[in-house]
């Protein structure tokens, strides 16, 4: 009966081995039970009522041991969790940190930028208040003296000339105008007449002459400014206006070729080449 005994401690005791070995139990357990081992080898178990006892503590502190250390598992596996998620929410915090502030620092940079277009605008706004009482003047000015020069130069294209003056000054009178669109108008009616000065021109309209009785449709000659001439439809008669006495001057026959090439020239129809035409010369060009 002993030996059946002892042979059931030495099973049990393998048996407690393996499951200490199994679960991960820590290394003074695993001695005890290598004890409980040893004893059951050598028969000196004490009896099956106290051995029984004996092996039920065994197993219920290794089962204790093994809940306890499962729990404290848990408990560091929950901690590392929340660790890592407190070390991430941080660095997001951070990162979020340092945008905000780099992006303040930008708006603070945008608002003083601000601050001094504002100034820079107030003080162009004063300006233009100054200009504008300066300006208007100035256009009334250059629109009388477009209108005297007009007056006193050579007598082409008068109806378009005087219907541009026309449009200047109800321009200028015009609130719904803005004085830089006023002064645009101007400056560009300054520029056409300063065109003229440059270009060779011909178009058809009407001559009158001897006060206004002898109405006649001819074709105009345009040189620059230097010369106006015209000759009827028919070629039988042609002209030149004569600055000094403000009238038109019959010319001789012999100008009719180049007068014609004149016009053919001005309407594109023929390459430029030398006109032998009449030329008036000022005094102060003689000179």
């Amino acid at each position: 009966m002993k030996r059946v005994l002892n042979c059931g401690g030495f099973l049990f005791a393998l048996k407690l081995a393996q499951i200490c070995i199994g679960t991960g139990i820590n290394i003074m357990m695993l001695m005890r039970v290598f004890c409980l081992f040893v004893l059951g080898c050598l028969g000196l178990a004490v009896g099956t009522g106290a051995w029984a006892n004996l092996a039920e503590k065994a197993i219920d502190e290794v089962v204790s041991t093994q809940a306890q250390g499962a729990k404290s598992q848990s408990r560091i596996n929950r901690l590392d969790d929340e660790t890592r998620k407190l070390l991430e929410r941080y660095r997001l915090v951070t990162r979020q940190t340092e945008t905000i502030e780099a992006y303040n620092r930008q708006l603070s940079r945008l608002l003083e930028s601000q601050l001094q277009e504002i100034k820079s605008i107030q003080q162009q706004i004063e300006e233009i208040d100054i200009t504008q009482r300066e300006i208007t003047p100035l256009m009334l000015k250059m629109v009388a003296t477009l209108e005297h020069f007009i007056r006193l130069d050579v007598p082409f294209l008068p109806q378009e000339r005087q219907r541009r003056l026309a449009n200047l000054r109800e321009t200028l009178d015009r609130a719904d105008v803005s004085v830089s669109e006023k002064f645009r108008q101007v400056i560009e009616a300054y520029q056409i007449e300063n065109d003229y000065g440059r270009t060779i021109e011909a178009y058809r309209a009407e001559l009158t002459a001897n006060q206004g009785i002898d109405v006649r449709t001819v074709d105009f000659l345009r040189i620059g400014r230097v010369s106006l001439f015209y000759q009827t439809l028919d070629g039988s008669e042609m002209g030149v206006w004569d600055k000094a006495s403000g009238q038109w001057q019959i010319l001789d026959s012999r100008y009719r070729s180049a007068m014609n090439k004149g016009l053919r020239i001005a309407r594109k129809q023929a390459a430029p080449d030398l006109l032998v035409l009449p030329v008036e010369v000022t005094q102060g060009a003689a000179q």
